[in-house]
């Protein structure tokens, strides 16, 4: 453990699949009730069946690329899988955050795991930055009031509303090395030792691997300072894919909420 500035306690240790394994375990009551609550929300405002269907992916991504949000204006349209949402809402619960900072919620389900963590530690503001404000009509009050707030616009543009601390910061934005670049040098410096960061679609299948800039740009970054991270995505890190797995069958936590399981998310600590 250290203390990072004003005070605060930050943990050291690196996100390894033991680490985050023990997480697991050490929330599971908590994480059970947290996945039947994301359960039904998805039953009621989401498309549960349909997106088993490729074709059905297909066009809602299409639709969304459109800026169409068509007949799921109003609904979850859900962009991570179950263990890297599951990790994110254990990363919150074990880091206690007072400032988490997500970029690009999109639809918010990502949102309502991360207040969902924030919620059952009892403290914890959530800041969200979007283009689009898909999100506010998504999101329960139950889980925001007093705990969201939500700012329509550009965050990589002037003025600037970030807050001048961030303790969790969870990144699903434009998948392009600008942006990249953009966060990587404006934001990674605000951050103290030891605190989480989450950034989606780094890890992709095998064959979308070097589609997106970004995806490069931040393997570099890490690469070039040696700085460890975790991922249960298949396509790059098989074995803590399956220990997870192993962990949720253990724990009685297998059933899936969400049918894809590329998990292409990457965690690490500053």
């Amino acid at each position: 453990m250290g203390t990072g500035d004003g005070g605060r306690e930050t943990r050291d240790e690196a996100l390894s699949p033991e680490f985050v394994a023990d997480l697991y375990r050490r929330f599971a009551p908590d994480l059970a009730r947290v996945r039947e609550e994301q359960r039904r929300r998805y039953a009621v405002r989401g498309d549960v069946k349909a997106e088993r269907y490729r074709a059905y992916r297909a066009l809602s991504s299409v639709l969304g690329a459109l800026g169409v949000p068509a007949h799921f204006k109003r609904r979850f349209k859900p962009q991570v899988d179950d263990i890297e949402a599951e990790v994110t809402y254990l990363l919150v619960r074990d880091a206690r955050p007072a400032v988490v900072v997500e970029i690009a919620p999109d639809r918010g389900w990502s949102t309502t795991w991360l207040l969902a963590g924030l919620r059952d530690n009892g403290m914890g503001h959530l800041y969200s930055y979007d283009i689009f404000d898909h999100a506010t009509k998504v999101v329960p009050r139950d889980l925001s009031d007093g705990r969201w707030t939500f700012t329509l616009g550009d965050v990589t543009r002037p003025p600037d509303h970030l807050p001048p601390a961030i303790d969790f910061l969870f990144l699903d934005a434009a998948h392009s090395a600008p942006f990249a670049q953009w966060y990587l040098s404006a934001l990674m410096p605000r951050l103290r030792r030891g605190t989480p960061v989450a950034i989606h679609d780094i890890f992709l299948p095998a064959e979308r691997l070097d589609l997106f800039g970004e995806s490069v740009a931040v393997r570099e970054w890490l690469q070039q300072r040696g700085m460890p991270y975790f991922t249960a995505s298949p396509a790059a890190a098989r074995d803590a894919f399956d220990l997870i797995n192993t962990v949720k069958r253990e724990l009685g936590l297998a059933a899936p909420i969400m049918a894809s399981q590329a998990n292409p998310m990457l965690f690490f600590r500053m």
